[in-house]
């Protein structure tokens, strides 16, 4: 498919210039306006009036609304639920490793993005159907965490309420909208490892 193109305004004397705009523009636009203001925002005419472009723009790209929905939540499953997929298929990873690397994908945010989350999972309030999504990844990654604290040797249950803390404490500092640097972040990162591992990981 060759890429949608508009008008830029042109300065007095000039010819209109063409910019491209792609499909992947809207959809960026759309997570933007999903993670700042909600599903509800996610409009067309106000994403073409954002990217100063008409509604023909989204429609050689989009059959409706819903297509675009869709492709949004594309997003968020690659960048946010594919890395702890793939982690839950490896096999011969435990204890303190096995830790470390579930954490990290949260860490590094790389592709991991928080606000996404937080966006889908507030969107699956309102929407059954992502709802039972949001919750079979949370089962998942509560899954990962419990099989790290059953391989450093903790019990069953112990292995849950510790997967529990470590996931809802993650949640909670996004939820939180709380601020700090990246290298602080990851400064941290050991000595709340130590806190949340607990005597079987040293």
């Amino acid at each position: 498919m060759r890429d949608a193109t508009t008008d830029a305004t042109p300065k007095p004397g000039e010819e209109p210039k063409r910019r491209t705009l792609s499909r992947e523009s809207w959809i960026a636009a759309a997570l933007k306006v999903l993670e700042r203001r909600g599903i509800a925002a996610v409009k067309i005419d106000l994403l073409a009036k954002q990217l100063r472009v008409t509604r023909g723009s989204f429609y050689f790209h989009f059959a409706d609304l819903n297509d675009l929905q869709q492709a949004m939540l594309e997003e968020w499953r690659t960048r946010n639920c594919r890395p702890f997929l793939e982690l839950a298929a490896e096999e011969g990873h435990e204890g303190k490793d096995f830790f470390d690397r579930i954490v990290t994908i949260w860490v590094a945010e790389d592709p991991f993005s928080p606000m996404l989350d937080l966006a889908i999972r507030d969107w699956s309030r309102s929407a059954a159907k992502l709802a039972a999504e949001v919750a079979a990844m949370d089962d998942l990654r509560l899954a990962l965490l419990t099989r790290s604290f059953r391989t450093m040797g903790y019990d069953a249950d112990e292995s849950l309420v510790r997967a529990r803390i470590t996931y809802f404490h993650q949640i909670g500092y996004y939820a939180t909208f709380f601020k700090e640097k990246a290298a602080d972040r990851r400064r941290y990162q050991p000595i709340f490892g130590r806190v949340l591992l607990g005597p079987l990981a040293e």
